[in-house]
């Protein structure tokens, strides 16, 4: 077999540190499967740069930042910032000094975040974007870089988020000579921020994809419309699997049962009772805190006459 005309395909590797008894020795592990989890906080910064882009930039990159597990086979994408470049049709410019110096900025606030990779603005990977990895690669140092890439056209009416991986290929090492592999990746978000990316996929169902803060006693009531709306889902599919029309899935019944047994056994009467006791809160606190905001204001205007 002629081995000059072979085309050799290695995937990333991962270095691990063994603890030894004298000291701690770096390994090459095995190849594992990655997983990346991104913060919507991610996709609005990266929507912002591009929509402040250059005039006649076609795309945007930047440098991404987060946390890995041990093994570095799972990756926390928390945030992100931009890089000024310039690319022509014969090289590509990447302002390294302004991106060290954000990276400073950025370790003096969050020192726990570090470089994990990078993204870019459109759906299709060009000639540069082997050349941009090689380079974060580098800042990376003994773990594989992400890049993340969002399609800003909207093709199929979607952002189109992807991650991936590079792997070397060919015969002799070299910058370009590398391939993207695709790497699973979804959205991670806190609870807190639940709220936020609901109140923002009301306004796309507007006409003036706009929307306004819900009240307290409003979000009460959609969010017991929501329960409402899931009890009556898993019902229904209890209902099909004990009638024979939906096949029974043991994953989801083992959840449906954990789900369930957490659930405190209650009077009706009981409930009934300590729910209009805690409205009965909540109102006393909302009337309480509009009779100081209008204390407020009327303090304001007699400022003003004196």
């Amino acid at each position: 077999m002629d081995t000059s005309s072979t085309l050799h395909l290695a995937l990333p590797a991962v270095h691990t540190v063994v603890m030894g008894a004298s000291a701690p020795v770096f390994q090459l592990a095995q190849p594992r499967a990655f997983t990346t989890s991104v913060n919507p906080l991610v996709f609005f910064s990266v929507l912002d740069h591009y929509l402040r882009r250059n005039a006649g930039q076609d795309r945007v990159i930047g440098t991404l930042l987060g946390v890995r597990s041990e093994d570095g086979s799972e990756v926390d994408i928390r945030s992100c910032y931009p890089v000024p470049h310039l690319e022509t049709e014969d090289q590509v410019e990447v302002d390294m000094e302004y991106h060290r110096t954000m990276y400073e900025l950025h370790r003096q606030v969050n020192p726990k975040e570090i470089i994990v990779g990078w993204y870019a603005t459109g759906a299709e990977l060009n000639h540069y974007s082997a050349l941009i990895h090689d380079f974060y690669q580098k800042e990376v140092s003994a773990f594989p870089a992400i890049h993340l890439t969002m399609d800003t056209a909207l093709t199929n009416e979607q952002l189109g988020v992807k991650t991936y991986v590079a792997a070397p290929v060919g015969i002799t090492s070299k910058e370009n000579n590398c391939m993207f592999v695709p790497i699973p990746c979804d959205v991670k978000y806190f609870k807190a921020e639940r709220a936020g990316l609901e109140l923002l996929a009301n306004a796309r169902n507007t006409d003036s994809s706009s929307t306004a803060l819900l009240s307290d006693m409003d979000s009460l009531e959609q969010s017991i419309i929501q329960v409402q709306t899931m009890l009556e889902r898993v019902s229904a599919y209890v209902n099909s699997v004990l009638a024979g029309t939906v096949p029974a899935n043991n994953t989801v019944g083992r959840y449906l049962m954990d789900t369930v047994s957490v659930v405190p056994k209650v009077d009706p009467v009981e409930f009934e009772k300590m729910f209009n006791s805690h409205l009965q809160d909540l109102l006393m606190v909302i009337y309480l805190a509009n009779m100081a905001r209008t204390q407020l204001a009327v303090a304001k205007r007699l400022e003003k006459l004196i």
